[in-house]
């Protein structure tokens, strides 16, 4: 065996020079990593030992994070039960093209089909604008696209569902691939539409915690018991990775019984809108009272359409709430502290005229008096100079004794009806100066003070209560989540604000000034329903705009707009028996009808005749059961047995029969709803995607179209409403 001289290695062993390369190679990537496994070491004892303590603190701070469980909004319902405002659930679709494992190849494929199926199934697009729409989400490059490429909004779950079906999203129930991704969406509903609109309210977005909150009228008043408490979730740690675990349930808000009566509501609204077009008022506001028990069963507030939309009448501002000078229905209130003051003697003779100067001021004029009246006649005939020569001897030496006696009987007391903004009467606080017996001689007959129509109604239904003064009141149930009711009961702003005598004295002196000769609301007798209650009428004052800039402001003196006047009428329901109290305010009336009587009075009157009509003011044979009849009445029906039974087991209901089973029908076809409540019936259909308009009261008798016919979403269902099953 040789051996090199310089190598003690065997001349066949020498290692060639790649080999030598490959060994310094090795070697380097051997140390880098020893060296990178070293610092792995190095850092995991730094992270478990060193930083130990940071790492703790981040983790918690992770598994801390906690987000808000929106509760479930409460209903609002009508005193029947009909549902005023609701909660819905409709669905977002949407495409989300940077899923992980989006199928964009398929995607392509299937595109044509697609847009063709959802052409025919949803025609809100034509086959060919949502090819357009769909391409245009998969147009920019990959990192552009959008995760949230809408497809439908606020659709029903029925119309969701479908599009899991059409072609491509059909090829895998894995959304990742299929980037479908389906979002419920809660929305507030309102059945009845634009009734009774202001005193429901409508909901907004809050900016102070990014909410949907009340905004006004009952779902603004009462937006803490409707909206519920919110519930805590944050993110825990499991075994398959990360979950929301809920800290503390949200709990729901209460539903809302008010004491609005639709079937009233509707005849009011209709009503007052009709004379707004027939007489070109500006707006009307109007309210109904129970006189027992205070309730509110209807409240409108309407406005007339300018220029060409002239034919148009819209819900407005809730101006029942709004103070107005009130014009002559303050003589009641006049009368009233007179009576209970013992300061008038109803049979003494007074020098009325057409003119009288208090005091060696502007002249206060009459226009519907004869020379001489007694104060039974004031009322009737609305005598200004009547009122200023009752009521000044008593406080000429301190004029703001008059403001005080008011107090004494309530009317400055907060009603807290639950009706958003609601403000009590303005009356400025006198002085002993002669500016301020000004003023007073013209506070007694409705001027120079500003009362809300609600106040007014109030204080009248006091007076057809003999005297009992109700609180009005517009929520008189409470369902807490849990199916526990709350009775609000019935409360007093005086118990007795006046007494019975002269509650009895008012309410003839209201009979009069329909019933008498005098009357100035002669216009409204009706021996179908006899009414009583008095006219008002004010010159509408000058009022500087919003927007008046420093130097407008600076310059404006008031004054009344000559011509213009604000007509009201207030009154109550049957004279014998009063049941309701009512009242009317029209905004300047034009043409040939322009008095309380025959526009304010007239919206009264019809409104008392149509509840008449439907049995709602007195027992009428009509309206009698039939002794002989051996049909038992239908309490409650449903589709839904297990609601059947529950309502019997809870009233102790001995039986329930069964009047007709509901027709079976497919997808695509309108729904069997008749025989059950509008209650139900909305549900059904509205959750099918059928928009719903109604007529009557009690179950559904009538639909159409009828059920089993094929109709897109957004078809309009007609139900026929009966009280006969």
């Amino acid at each position: 065996m040789t051996m090199d001289k310089n190598n003690d290695m065997p001349a066949g062993r020498r290692l060639s020079g790649r080999h030598r390369t490959l060994l310094l190679r090795f070697g380097a990537i051997l140390s880098i990593a020893i060296l990178i496994a070293a610092l792995i070491v190095l850092s995991l004892l730094k992270t478990v030992m060193v930083d130990a303590d940071d790492w703790n603190r981040m983790c918690a701070s992770t598994l801390s994070d906690s987000s808000m469980i929106e509760p479930h909004r409460g209903d609002i319902l009508a005193s029947n039960g009909s549902i005023l405002a609701t909660n819905l659930t409709f669905y977002d679709v949407r495409i989300d093209f940077l899923s992980e494992s989006f199928a964009i190849d398929s995607f392509v494929y299937y595109l044509p089909a697609l847009a063709d199926s959802l052409g025919y199934y949803f025609p809100q697009r034509s086959r060919d604008e949502w090819e357009r729409h769909l391409r245009a989400g998969i147009a920019p490059p990959r990192r552009k696209r959008s995760r949230s490429w809408t497809i439908l909004r606020k659709t029903t779950r029925e119309n969701a569902d479908k599009v899991r079906k059409l072609p491509f999203f059909n090829i895998s129930r894995n959304s990742a691939r299929t980037g479908l991704v389906i979002n419920p969406v809660t929305v507030r509903s309102y059945p009845f539409g634009e009734m009774g609109r202001l005193s429901v309210g409508r909901m907004a977005y809050a900016e102070v915690d990014s909410q949907y909150r009340g905004r006004w009228g009952l779902e603004c008043s009462l937006d803490t018991l409707l909206y519920g408490v919110p519930g805590l979730k944050r993110k825990a740690l499991g075994t398959r990775g990360y979950y929301q675990q809920v800290v503390r349930p949200a709990i729901d808000g209460y539903d809302v019984t008010t004491t609005i009566d639709i079937t009233v509501q509707d005849i009011l609204e209709h009503e007052l809108a009709q004379m707004l077009l027939e007489t070109h008022a500006e707006w009307g506001a109007a309210m109904i009272m129970e006189v027992a028990t205070g309730d509110i069963k209807a409240i409108s507030n309407l406005e007339r359409g300018k220029g060409a939309d002239s034919a148009r009448v819209t819900s407005t501002l809730n101006r029942i709430v709004n103070p107005y000078e009130p014009g002559s229905v303050m003589k009641v209130m006049t009368m009233a502290v007179a009576l209970e003051h013992g300061w008038v003697d109803l049979d003494r003779v007074y020098t009325i005229g057409h003119s009288y100067g208090y005091p060696a001021n502007r002249p206060i004029r009459d226009t519907h008096s004869p020379a001489t009246l007694t104060p039974r006649q004031f009322i009737c005939y609305s005598s200004n100079i009547g009122m200023t020569k009752l009521a000044m001897p008593h406080y000429e030496q301190e004029p703001d004794l008059f403001r005080r006696h008011l107090g004494e009987l309530g009317f400055f007391d907060r009603l807290n009806t639950g009706l958003d903004r609601e403000t009590p009467p303005r009356f400025r606080q006198l002085g002993n100066r002669s500016w301020d017996r000004v003023d007073l001689s013209r506070m007694v007959y409705g001027y120079s003070t500003a009362i809300p129509p609600l106040y007014t109604c109030a204080f009248y239904n006091a007076i057809a209560n003999n005297g009992h003064f109700v609180r009005p009141r517009l929520v008189k149930a409470l369902r807490s989540p849990d199916g526990v009711d709350s009775i609000i009961p019935v409360s007093y702003v005086r118990e007795n604000m006046i007494s019975e005598e002269n509650a009895a004295i008012l309410r003839q002196m209201m009979h009069d000034v329909v019933w008498e000769q005098g009357g100035t609301a002669r216009c409204l007798k009706n021996e179908i329903v006899e009414i009583a209650g008095k006219t008002g009428t004010s010159i509408i004052a000058l009022e500087l705009p919003r927007n008046a800039t420093p130097a407008e402001r600076a310059a404006f003196r008031g004054g009344y707009n000559a011509g213009h006047n604000r007509v009201t009428f207030c009154g109550f329901f049957p004279y014998d028996n009063p049941k309701y109290t009512c009242i009317v305010v029209m905004n300047d009336p034009r043409g040939g009808r322009r008095g309380p009587a025959v526009t304010s009075g007239t919206v009264l009157m019809n409104t008392a005749l149509k509840m008449h009509a439907r049995g709602m003011l007195e027992p009428d044979p009509m309206f009698e059961p039939d002794a002989n009849a051996t049909a038992r009445p239908v309490l409650h029906s449903s589709f839904d047995n297990s609601r059947n039974r529950t309502l019997a087991a809870e009233l102790g209901v001995g039986r329930a029969r069964v009047l007709r089973q509901p027709v079976a029908v497919a997808a695509g076809h309108v729904p069997d709803v008749c025989g059950v409540s509008m209650r139900e019936a909305l549900a059904r259909l509205e959750g099918a995607g059928y928009a719903v308009a109604f007529s009557g009261t009690g179950f559904v008798s009538a639909q159409s179209p009828a059920a089993g016919t094929p109709a897109v979403p957004g078809t309009r269902v007609t139900l026929t409403l009966t009280n006969a099953q």
